[in-house]
């Protein structure tokens, strides 16, 4: 959120974090606890080749 400017968590997650999720390209640290405080996410395998990180 930071690293984009945003500073509206609601529309950063509505906007940006739900559709990431859904197409693959970041996973959840903790899936089986989604709204735990010490939730991070991470980028995908295919979230790396997208966004130029490859492996």
């Amino acid at each position: 959120m930071a690293k984009l400017g945003l500073k509206d968590r609601m529309h950063f997650s509505r906007e940006y974090l739900t559709h990431a999720l859904e197409k693959g390209y970041i996973e959840m640290t903790i899936p089986e606890k989604p709204n735990s405080r010490l939730q991070k996410y991470r980028l995908t395998g295919k979230g790396r080749k997208v966004f130029g990180r490859g492996e």
